[in-house]
């Protein structure tokens, strides 16, 4: 039995219906080297709970709108749920699911004991004040609140939300409890019980597995990072202090280039004063669309889903692909850049810094009890040298790619939880 994906008109496919296409796609194929049954492969594309809610929001010029917003809980046969929070117009319970799904393989693939999940709610927070953006998270956390805990869904920071959204949610959880509750959350604050290390984690992650990749000296390395946000920002910084050439970088407002390799530092701060790449003194303007298709060693994806598809994958000319977002290319776009000879270090290990930060800040939460900086960044080098080379490892033994290999080892991992629990009743 295979996992059917209706067909659709192109024109009308959403992209989180094409994230949801890619996630099965993904978990069809590693179902198909794993040998797994019909129904087997039924429960594991299908999300456990799926919940979605009305969120109004009271503007402060007396307004109220309604907004939707999402929880997914997709799979939690390796323990309790796990999967960030993003506020993004584009966001709907398609790509939502597919988030999820790709986060219980994530966590299986680099050997933390949490399912996945996501939340999401569909909403631009550039249009809401601060305080408007108070008011939302704390209604959509209260919309929720039967599902999130310490022990049963730990929400994260992803696109859109940050430290301050973690600090309400932690709040607003605990007032319902009566008393504070800082595991119910990650990405907190440090003086909420935030833990050091953890706002670069998966930055930090990304380098970790180019420079696995490379297997050579990063030294002169070309990179071009797509995405100059919370992930690309920090990721361009880390592979530059390794002695990478990053290149080119973008954003929603533009690209830029520099042959000779950029600032990162001080491009960074340039970014931060004028919110945008775009109009940096130091480098040249690039087309968008451009800085993909560049002529470099490492493309590293940070931006959303989707960025790279079958129509400008045979464009694409660096040798190595490191997904720092959540799927960056569709599985026509992997073929098509796997057939050209480069290699693609997946989602689910290339950004899974951030997850194994967050699983060793619940760790420290749930035992009040603090890590040094230096102990977290070496717990998350051995998480994950260890989860790439078993991935490269498997890759060579059967003649898969980086992506087929790390889909069979989570997939293979949440399968035997599963068969090994038991179905209730």
């Amino acid at each position: 039995m295979s996992i059917m994906v209706p067909s659709k008109t192109p024109a009308l496919i959403t992209p989180g219906q094409q994230a949801l296409d890619s996630a099965l796609h993904q978990l069809h194929q590693a179902a198909e080297h794993l040998g797994l049954d019909g129904g087997l492969r039924t429960v594991l594309a299908t999300p456990r709970r799926s919940l979605t809610v009305s969120v109004p929001v009271r503007r402060e010029d007396g307004r109220l709108d309604v907004v939707q917003g999402f929880r997914v809980q997709h799979n939690v046969s390796r323990g309790p749920a796990k999967g960030g929070i993003r506020f993004h117009p584009g966001t709907d319970i398609h790509e939502v699911t597919a988030l999820a799904m790709w986060m219980t393989w994530k966590c299986a693939l680099v050997g933390i004991p949490y399912g996945g999940a996501k939340g999401g709610v569909a909403v631009d927070p550039a249009t809401l004040t601060v305080v408007e953006q108070e008011r939302l998270t704390r209604r959509y956390v209260n919309e929720i609140l039967p599902l999130i805990g310490p022990e049963k869904d730990i929400p994260a920071p992803d696109v859109g939300t940050d430290e301050q959204t973690m600090a309400w949610i932690m709040d607003t959880y605990s007032v319902s409890a009566g008393y504070s509750v800082p595991g119910v959350v990650t990405g907190k604050p440090m003086t909420l019980g935030g833990s050091l290390g953890r706002a670069g984690a998966t930055s930090r992650g990304v380098q970790i597995a180019t420079l696995a990749a490379l297997g050579r000296s990063p030294e002169g390395v070309s990179v071009a990072v797509q995405g100059f946000g919370k992930v690309g920002a920090l990721a361009a910084q880390y592979l530059a202090d390794a002695g990478c050439k990053v290149v080119a970088v973008s954003d929603v407002g533009g690209a830029v280039y520099a042959s000779g390799g950029l600032d990162v530092s001080r491009l960074r701060a340039f970014a931060a004063e004028h919110g945008t790449v775009r109009g940096y003194p130091h480098a040249d303007e690039l087309p968008l669309d451009d800085l993909l298709e560049l002529d470099v060693d490492v493309l590293v994806p940070a931006a959303l889903e989707g960025a790279i598809t079958e129509a400008n994958a045979p464009r694409v000319r660096a040798r190595l692909i490191v997904e720092g977002a959540n799927g960056p290319l569709t599985p026509e776009a992997d073929e098509i850049v796997n057939a050209n000879g480069a290699t693609v270090v997946p989602d689910i290990l290339a950004n899974a810094g951030g997850v194994i930060v967050s699983y060793l800040e619940w760790v420290q939460n749930m035992q009040a009890y603090s890590w040094s900086s230096g102990e977290v960044e070496v717990k998350l080098r051995d998480l994950m040298e260890n989860a790439f080379a078993e991935v490269r490892s498997l890759a060579g033994a059967r003649g898969l790619t980086l992506r087929q290999a790390a889909h069979v080892i989570g997939v293979g991992r949440v399968a035997e939880a599963h068969q090994m629990r038991g179905l209730y009743p």
